[in-house]
């Protein structure tokens, strides 16, 4: 797919999602946006993982910090959303700065262990900390006052939640895209084909782990400050070590070899879990039988599928 072919497909599927409320049912609301948060938070994810070649099964502890961070703000000091948003995003990434300071010097599964660990401790303090969390009740009752920079709009509608949380995903996902296509993204997809090459040249590669462990964490309390006010309310199974399974689930279901394969792993997650539970109580286990098909036959993803069939095309054209 040439780039001008995919700057109109683009064009065209940032026009529908704008017109979304005007022209879907009031449900698909909700679930576009609960598409958009988790899209973000699968695409910090594969800043690791994807680009960089490092599997975390602790990022749940940096969307978890995120909300909390947004909830706090908004119950006790009644903060404009963008203002907690961005406490967020600083909250998330000075997170992962420490884990990821001890982190980053380890290798494969070893790192996977250790981020389960750290995220296992973020979690175990979210639930027992009740001064501040309120234990495994979470943090709820908050309203979402002003949106900040002197825009007069009402946040507890859903249609206008939903347009901030698109503006606020496109924002960060350029900002995600223009870091993975700088020269600091193309070292990072060295790393993760050959790091000890990339030592060689004289690159510090912890340096450049940590730094993108780092900006993942910061993104993922993006997601997790939008999600506190969609759902409103944080809870500990946001920092859940369970809730890390689903980026890496979204990630590889739509492609990490891809940038927008986590938004399409998050649209494909959701939805078949919004279908399945409406036909099934046992929707979990024909959820799994699902994706399991998926992953073991399309190795590159959703994305990577279409893309593939989209060059066979052109080239028998």
């Amino acid at each position: 797919m040439n780039t001008l072919t995919g700057r109109i497909g683009l064009a065209i599927l940032l026009a529908l999602l704008v017109a979304l409320p005007w022209i879907a049912p009031f449900f698909y609301i909700f679930i576009a946006t609960q598409i958009l948060i988790l899209g973000l938070f699968a695409a910090s994810f594969n800043l690791i993982f994807g680009y960089t070649g490092m599997l975390s099964f602790g990022h749940a502890a940096f969307y978890g910090i995120g909300a909390y961070a947004t909830a706090l703000l908004l119950q006790s000091l009644h903060w404009p959303l963008l203002a907690c948003l961005l406490v967020s995003f600083l909250a998330g990434a000075v997170l992962a700065l420490i884990i990821g300071f001890f982190c980053v010097r380890l290798d494969q599964v070893y790192f996977a262990m250790l981020t389960l660990a750290f995220g296992m401790m973020v979690f175990a303090v979210v639930h027992q900390w009740r001064s501040v969390t309120n234990g495994s009740d979470g943090i709820s009752g908050f309203t979402v006052g002003s949106l900040g920079l002197g825009l007069n709009v009402t946040l507890g509608n859903p249609a206008v939640y939903y347009h901030v949380a698109l503006i606020v995903v496109v924002v960060a996902g350029l900002v995600l895209y223009r870091i993975c296509g700088s020269s600091f993204g193309m070292v990072l997809r060295a790393i993760r084909q050959n790091p000890e090459r990339v030592a060689f040249c004289g690159l510090n590669v912890r340096r450049y782990r940590l730094a993108a462990f780092t900006i993942a964490g910061g993104f993922a309390g993006l997601a997790g400050g939008l999600m506190a006010p969609f759902l409103r309310i944080a809870s500990p199974e946001l920092a859940h070590w369970t809730m890390s399974a689903e980026p890496v689930l979204m990630t590889i279901l739509g492609g990490s070899g891809y940038f927008l394969g986590p938004f399409l792993g998050a649209g494909i997650f959701v939805l078949l879990e919004t279908w399945i539970s409406s036909l099934t109580q046992a929707w979990m286990l024909f959820l799994g039988i699902i994706l399991a098909l998926m992953v073991m036959f399309f190795r590159n993803g959703a994305l990577g599928v279409v893309m593939g069939a989209l060059q066979a095309h052109r080239n028998k054209g």
